[in-house]
């Protein structure tokens, strides 16, 4: 364990109310969650944390944010890409490798997206491997691999000359991945591209897809762009896109089968045909993550005849501006037990007065969810990162009524950044002093099957371990954590 991380655990944690203003961020603020460890990530922007057992070890792959940091296990500075890290002992991450992706600040560079697929999985994999699918920057995807992550190696590159990627899925029973990508020749930035990756080294194309409006050759207003799909595989045949971010969000819900093997040419009729419902969010949400939460047994429908069993998606939008100069983007719950008419039954956010979060630097608002089923907190616990809100666990037993049962913020360090602000936004919207300050950013969360909680941070500050403590604990399923 670093220095800094030793510092961290035994900081003394209380809630901000005690804090001077001039303290605001030099402690970290939790109620029943704690630190377990700690890496600086080598003092890049992260974007996706993602956990892979392999072996007998624990590995965390990061995808960055564009930017140029050094590597001190090369000594050389190199393009933010993904770092990988030994996370067995999850109190001493262990730095093995870091890969550099594209040039460029921000999301004009780096390697985002990660996902990770073991060759026993992966119908024609080689079974004593493991592969890593990544995005390079926005102009292509690749696979590497990664049996060995301190020694990673590229197999193929995909879609090279792409105009934008982002969120990937990939089905690691079947090889199906889901690209988010820009082909030049559609008429958005992200949409889908669709291959067999069942084999890693040799990808197979299965088509394009996206909203209508979006293919070539379309006119008309551009529908706003994919964010990320997430796949209940040939067993639950569907899958579920989100557009948009913080505007004009768009939940879909496909019919896999039909998407696989219907008709390829992206005419308005192919691009609908397995399209099973759509819901429009309201102009100033988006739907970044879409996460399907199904089969639910509803506690308060428990004596009813009908009803007592339904499916969710849980829909979280990304904030973007600081200071919280757009609309308050949140978590919402929709019901999709009739699928062709999904409708919201419930929302949360964090109580901005609880920290001052508007004036405090940086964003305020949601940004993801957890996208992991492990067993020992599937159905009871999501966690949604928050930015300058750090981490906040909810008990989704009742998707009726989320209920705030822990949280997290980090303290800032040495390598905490101010988030810049886009150029093209200076002079459009009301800023004050509060966009220049300092704060956390925690960016995205991810859990592992033996119930850690791993947030990386959009501005500099690192990636922190955490396991939840007191109430909130014995909510989780440990008789089901891996060991």
């Amino acid at each position: 364990m670093t220095k800094f991380s030793w510092l961290l655990t035994a900081a003394f944690i209380a809630p901000l109310a005690s804090h001077a203003a001039d303290t605001v961020g030099s402690k970290p603020e939790a109620m029943n969650m704690r630190l377990v460890g700690y890496s600086d990530l080598q003092a890049r922007t992260a974007y996706q944390p993602t956990i892979q057992k392999q072996g007998n070890r624990w590995i965390a792959y990061i995808g960055h944010h564009g930017d140029k940091k050094l590597n001190p296990l090369t000594q050389k500075i190199e393009n933010n890409g993904t770092s990988i890290l030994d996370v067995t002992n999850p109190k001493a991450p262990k730095y093995l490798s870091h890969i550099p992706g594209e040039e460029g600040k921000a999301e004009q560079g780096g390697a985002q997206m990660v996902r990770i697929c073991s060759g026993a999985d992966l119908p024609k994999g080689d079974k004593s491997k493991f592969y890593m699918l990544r995005v390079f920057g926005n102009q292509a995807h690749e696979v590497w691999d990664v049996s060995d992550p301190a020694a990673p190696s590229l197999l193929t590159t995909i879609g090279k000359g792409l105009k934008g990627t982002h969120k990937n899925f990939w089905e690691c029973d079947t090889g199906i991945a889901y690209l988010v990508s820009g082909h030049p020749q559609w008429r958005t930035n992200r949409m889908t591209q669709i291959y067999d990756l069942s084999d890693p080294a040799k990808p197979v194309f299965i088509r394009d897809f996206g909203l209508v409006g979006q293919q070539p050759g379309a006119g008309g207003p551009v529908p706003i762009s994919l964010h990320g799909p997430i796949s209940t595989g040939p067993k639950g045949n569907r899958v579920y896109f989100g557009y948009g971010t913080n505007t004009e969000g768009v939940l879909q819900i496909v019919d896999r089968d039909k998407l696989l093997n219907g008709p390829k040419e992206p005419t308005p009729e192919n691009l609908l045909a397995p399209q099973i419902a759509r819901l429009d969010m309201p102009p100033m949400h988006g739907a970044h993550t879409t996460f399907p939460m199904l089969g639910v047994n509803v506690p308060e429908f428990e004596k009813n005849l009908l009803g007592k069993t339904r499916d969710f998606i849980i829909v979280t939008d990304e904030a973007i501006q600081k200071e919280c100069l757009e609309g308050r983007q949140m978590v919402w719950v929709v019901d999709i037990t009739t699928e062709t008419k999904p409708f919201g039954v419930s929302s949360w956010t964090v109580p901005e007065k609880s920290g001052n979060f508007c004036s405090r630097g940086g964003r305020f608002g949601t940004h993801s969810s957890n996208e992991s089923t492990a067993p020992v907190y599937n159905q009871k616990i999501m966690f949604f990162s928050h930015f300058n809100a750090g981490v906040r666990a909810l008990d989704v037993r009742d998707p009726f009524s989320l209920k705030e049962i822990a949280y997290y913020i980090p303290a800032m360090n040495a390598n905490t950044v101010v988030l810049e602000t886009p150029l093209n936004m200076v002079t459009k919207l009301p800023y004050t002093a509060a966009a220049e300050r300092k704060a956390v950013q925690t960016n995205n969360v991810e859990v592992d099957e033996r119930g850690y909680i791993y947030i990386v941070d959009r501005a500099n500050t690192g990636m922190h371990i955490l396991e939840l403590t007191g109430a909130a604990r014995k909510i989780a399923d440990w008789k089901a954590a891996a060991h």
